[in-house]
């Protein structure tokens, strides 16, 4: 890939060669580019990534350096953004996006509208898009991004230009771990191989040393379940550390905001809060609950994404297949469940945890799903 330009950051984009070269050539030529754009790819696939290097290429001219800060720092008037940090994308948020999306470009080339996080659409928030996408502005550009095409309307499908990205080899990511971090090669290629390819969860992973253990301690209770008792001690543990891993990763992001917004209205550090303000500080105190209980979902969904991997293993050595094991520091364990165990039991515990993965995405109490799917590991029993 072409890095000589450091303008547009089309380098960040790494491994998508064939979906940077789309793009490029569509912001460079009006004929081959469309109004509506559908970035799919796996998590930690650089989906966001590239959806932002896009807007800046379509909206600052070429060379025109403060103009691509701005985008990329999310500040430019003609880029309008949302990434959800809550369960859904609300309603309201999807028709202020419409509404911006009638507004001529200010300063720029374009308009651009990116949604990070399209599949967090319901049907009646997606119908909101609907109009804007049947009856384009001129000179706006929507970049729609989502884990795969499926998790959208087939009516959204229609009127967008689909790019898919691809997912990454894991060596290929451990290299660049090494790169961006300095850490050992061992503990990157761990780290890409627990991770799955993402990312940003393999950076995360390889930079944490209490992250790791997390996940090692996790997989470790889940295999030593062995009746009910154990199951709902399992899930109990899990959610646990799901809560506290949450809120290390959401409480100085809340402090902070609240001090910046006490700072903004003239309130200082210490002194009592107007009667004038405290409304704006309870709209922001359920905001950030609205994100903690997202970040704790987020991280339960992690956990059943490395049972999967767990169970997987397992499944793989029971049909002889040796290569591409994601656990293989878990060896003995799994060999041990995989002969104790029969390949349609296996393959129902993974059915179950795509079952428990839907279940808290649509709210299920996070701890009674994981007793369910633990009580599952256990017995054999699952309900499906």
């Amino acid at each position: 890939m072409d890095t000589a330009t450091t303008t547009i950051p089309w380098g960040d984009v790494w491994g998508q060669d064939d979906a940077v070269r789309m793009l490029r050539a569509a912001a460079d030529d009006p004929a081959q580019l469309t109004h509506a754009w559908l970035l799919t790819g796996p998590p930690g696939s650089g989906r966001s990534t590239l959806a932002y290097a896009f807007a800046a290429a379509l909206i600052a001219e070429p060379g025109d350096e403060p103009a691509m800060r701005q985008v990329l720092s999310g500040t430019h008037p003609d880029l309008t953004a949302l990434r959800t940090e809550q369960v859904i994308i609300r309603i309201e948020e999807a028709r202020k996006l419409v509404e911006r999306a009638y507004f001529s470009p200010s300063l720029g080339r374009y308009r651009v509208i990116v949604v990070e996080d399209a599949d967090r659409m319901a049907e009646r928030t997606s119908n909101v898009l609907l109009k804007a996408l049947e009856e384009p502005p001129e000179r706006t550009v929507w970049v729609l991004c989502a884990p795969s095409d499926a998790d959208l309307l087939p009516t959204i499908r229609s009127r967008v230009r689909t790019v898919r990205l691809h997912e990454p080899e894991i060596d290929d990511v451990a290299r660049l771990i090494v790169q961006r971090t300095g850490v050992d090669a061992a503990v990157a290629e761990q780290s890409a191989r627990h991770a799955q390819r993402h990312i940003g969860m393999a950076q995360r992973l390889a930079t944490d040393a209490d992250a790791r253990l997390r996940r090692d301690e996790t997989l470790r209770a889940v295999l030593a379940v062995r009746g009910v008792g154990d199951a709902v001690d399992a899930a109990a543990r899990i959610v646990q550390a799901a809560t506290e891993d949450a809120k290390t990763l959401t409480l100085e992001r809340d402090e902070a905001e609240r001090a910046d917004l006490l700072r903004t209205v003239g309130v200082a550090q210490g002194t009592a809060v107007p009667p004038a303000v405290r409304a704006q500080l309870n709209a922001l105190a359920d905001d950030q609950k609205r994100r903690a209980t997202r970040s704790l979902r987020d991280g339960i969904d992690r956990v059943l994404t490395d049972l999967q991997s767990l169970f997987r293993d397992v499944v793989m050595l029971q049909y002889d297949r040796v290569d591409g094991l994601i656990n293989t520091e878990l060896d003995s364990d799994l060999r041990a469940l995989a002969d104790a165990w029969t390949a349609t039991r296996t393959l129902l515990v993974l059915d179950e945890i795509a079952l428990t993965r839907r279940n808290v995405e649509r709210n299920a109490a996070p701890a009674l799903a994981l007793e369910s799917l633990l009580v599952a590991v256990a017995t054999g029993r699952t309900s499906s």
